[in-house]
């Protein structure tokens, strides 16, 4: 996969951010590109998680700055985030078990007053994902992990976002239904040019699904680098892709 030379969509300039007085990140930057698949990666501790709770404004920003599609979005409230054009699929898992899938769908368009527009984007989504038309009617409670994932990602595309973000999307999934996922990321980035910014600790997939990666560790870059530059970088294979 080759790095996009559009304009940088997303950007995050010298982040500070925490929990009350303590900083887990110190000095972050990353920037997303339209089009781009970009992964962080990083041991457990190293603030992955606390940047994307900083970007959706679920934490303070302490310093740095945060822009997205051109405007400063920094310690904006999660739902006026959602509307600037970024959406998130979390890492725990955030459907409704007793409803079905239609249901979910309609749930994640509650911005939504027009009923014909909420119908046209569900059809959109149906449309994208088959195995979610077909089960329709179904409870989610009943379906697989990685079908519950699948919805997941497309009640995140109901409201036409121009960035998703995923918090480790091959979270809990045995490693066949891990690879279906990263399947549908990289069809839905070639068909429709959904840009993702990821989380992932299964480093290699990640990488190898992705334009671009950045390495975080103790809340600071450690490396950047397109992800096959990444995979072929002899420290980040020893500490991260169980290479030696």
């Amino acid at each position: 996969m080759t790095a996009s030379t559009a304009p940088a969509l997303l950007e995050v300039r010298d982040l500070y951010a925490g929990y009350l007085d303590f900083d887990i990140l110190r000095g972050v930057d990353l920037e997303v590109h339209p089009g781009e698949i970009v992964c962080v990666i990083g041991p457990n501790g190293a603030g992955k998680s606390t940047v994307f709770r900083a970007i959706y404004g679920l934490i303070k920003v302490r310093k740095g700055l945060v822009r997205f599609d051109g405007g400063e979005i920094t310690n904006f409230a999660p739902q006026d985030v959602l509307r600037s054009g970024i959406a998130i699929v979390p890492q725990l898992r955030s459907v409704f078990p007793q409803m079905t899938v239609l249901e979910n769908l309609e749930m994640g368009m509650f911005l939504e007053k027009d009923r014909a527009r909420i119908r046209e984007r569900i059809d959109v989504i149906f449309g994208l994902f088959p195995r979610l038309a077909e089960r329709a009617r179904q409870r989610i409670g009943t379906m697989s992990g990685g079908e519950q994932r699948m919805l997941e990602i497309g009640r995140a595309l109901l409201l036409e976002p121009k960035l998703i973000m995923m918090d480790e999307p091959s979270a809990g999934l045995a490693p066949s239904i891990t690879r279906m996922i990263f399947d549908h990321i990289e069809r839905l980035n070639a068909e429709i040019g959904l840009t993702i910014l990821m989380i992932e600790q299964n480093a290699r997939q990640g990488l190898e699904t992705s334009h671009r990666g950045y390495v975080l560790e103790l809340g600071q870059n450690t490396y950047t680098g397109t992800g096959q530059e990444l995979i072929d970088n002899p420290e980040v294979r020893r500490a991260f892709l169980g290479a030696r």
